[in-house]
């Protein structure tokens, strides 16, 4: 064994395999990685219960061949690499046209996409190489498929509404994207496929997600899940007893931890490459829960750079899915509104969790992220905090367009300056019309739509402005120069 590297850490669990049989098997657990392999047989769990799907059909079955149940209304990342003959592998139906989703229609036997065993047909594509089909017309995502490289990274989901479709092929019938809360209340964890529950997998812990927060309920708070940053590997174990189920957590996430400096390195390295993120830092990065407006949840990593929150489905592997979050949140617009256990929230109420508020041109996005630990939630609290106040500081000042007394102006802030209302006309210079520091603002308000409401107790009195969009945006950026500002002095913003 190398100088300094750890014996593996090695027990037996309990796997839970398609039809909710347990299986027995041992973990290993090493540096980098955590091997499942089979043990003696079927442990003593339950057997399928009501409700519960046997083994699927893996890939090119008819719609509505037997697909786990934990899988249904989950979204789910594939990645398929694309043979020099054949393509992807894979028909679809749907589209904006249709009103229905874009829906994989055949699967073709031994072909890139029935070599994953992760694809399903009925799965709808949410979108290919992060580019969102959700919207998208059928030629909008044959072109879409067509333009992929050799790697292709697929967000789906796979519903069980569907069946009827390819069975009559009514191509007028609407199916929701978002399941209802009922369904997704029930929901399970994905399962691994039988061949791989034979053969044995082995999980990268790189920003492996791991967590003990699982679906459906656990009374005796022995289950833990484990899955691949890719979310192509996802393990759902049941340990003897709650205490040996925090123990491999806790062993989990600390050999996951002591990588993260490494991925850290790696993000910066694409982000220096990629032009489209030029300049940013990485400052963390993790997994977050959160709580969906359908009362579902979703896991998202999270990269918190200089400047930015970004969201992603799985850890980008290359600067061009970098590049492509899912969600985009400028730290100079975003408030930390709540920190703890969630109030009002029956999925939440006992859990850590956190909510963020993004002022935008559209209005205000509220957030409700959970989180594993105590831990994990003072880190972000005190990250997203001071990622504000640094965002602040970097941007100094931001401009925007607005109309003053029925006159085209602009409106700067500037975190030392204050602000300045300024105008220029066509072949002169700008003129300044307004110039106030932040310590003469008295009040500020808006009406929620596009008026901004400043006193600087002036002789002009209340000055209205019109930014000609929603001005949360620019009402959360004062805040955050305010509070940076506040914390300047050493005082608690």
């Amino acid at each position: 064994m190398a100088a300094g590297r750890r014996a593996p850490r090695t027990g037996l669990l309990e796997l839970r395999g398609p039809g909710g049989q347990w299986l027995r098997v041992l973990l290993t657990l090493a540096e980098d990685a955590l091997g499942v392999s089979p043990a003696d047989g079927p442990g003593p769990g339950p057997a399928a219960g009501p409700g519960e799907a046997p083994a699927a059909q893996l890939n090119g079955g008819e719609a509505g061949s037997a697909v786990p149940e934990a899988l249904a209304n989950i979204r789910r990342t594939v990645r398929v690499v694309k043979q020099d003959v054949g393509g992807l592998g894979i028909s679809i139906k749907g589209g904006r046209e249709n009103k229905m989703p874009i829906l994989i229609s055949k699967i073709f036997k031994g072909l890139a996409a029935d070599q994953t065993e992760a694809l399903y047909v009925g799965d709808a594509i949410l979108s290919v190489n992060g580019t969102d089909l959700s919207e998208a017309t059928h030629d909008e995502a044959v072109q879409a498929l067509k333009k992929t490289g050799k790697e292709v990274v697929l967000e789906v989901k796979y519903m069980k509404e569907i069946s009827p479709y390819f069975k009559n092929s009514s191509a007028g019938a609407t199916v929701s994207w978002d399941p209802s809360p009922a369904t997704l209340q029930k929901r399970s964890s994905p399962l691994l496929p039988p061949r791989e529950l034979r053969e044995g997998r082995t999980v990268p812990l790189k920003m492996c997600y791991v967590s003990r927060k699982c679906l459906p309920a656990d009374p005796e708070h022995r289950y833990l899940e484990v899955c691949s940053a890719d979310g192509r590997v996802a393990l759902f174990l049941r340990a003897k007893d709650e205490a040996t189920a925090q123990s491999w957590l806790s062993a989990i996430q600390a050999n996951a931890g002591a990588l993260l400096p490494r991925v850290k390195e790696e993000l910066r390295a694409q982000l220096a490459g990629a032009s489209t993120v030029a300049g940013r830092d990485v400052k963390h990065v993790g997994w977050l829960t959160e709580q969906l407006p359908s009362a579902g949840t979703r896991n998202l990593l999270a990269i918190l750079t200089e400047k930015e929150l970004l969201l992603y489905g799985s850890l980008p592997q290359s600067r061009d899915a970098l590049g492509k979050p899912t969600h985009s949140y400028p730290l100079i617009a975003t408030r930390l509104v709540h920190s703890g256990p969630a109030k009002g929230s029956a999925l939440y109420e006992a859990e850590l969790s956190f909510a963020l508020r993004t002022g935008t041109r559209l209005g205000v996005q509220t957030h409700l992220f959970s989180l594993e630990s105590p831990r994990d939630l003072a880190l972000w609290t005190r990250l997203l905090v001071d990622g504000t106040h640094g965002a602040a500081e970097l941007v100094q000042e931001v401009s925007t367009a607005c109309t003053w007394k029925g006159q085209d102006c602009t409106l700067s802030i500037h975190i030392d300056k204050g602000f300045t209302i300024s105008a220029t006309e066509p072949g002169l210079s700008k003129t300044i019309l307004l110039q106030q520091p932040f310590e003469k603002l008295q009040m500020s308000s808006d009406d929620g739509t596009k008026m901004l409401y400043l006193d600087f107790g002036g002789p002009e009195g209340e000055i209205q402005l019109d930014l000609h969009s929603c001005p949360k945006t620019i009402v959360f950026i004062i805040h955050s120069f305010l509070s940076a500002k506040v914390t300047r002095l050493g005082l608690l913003a």
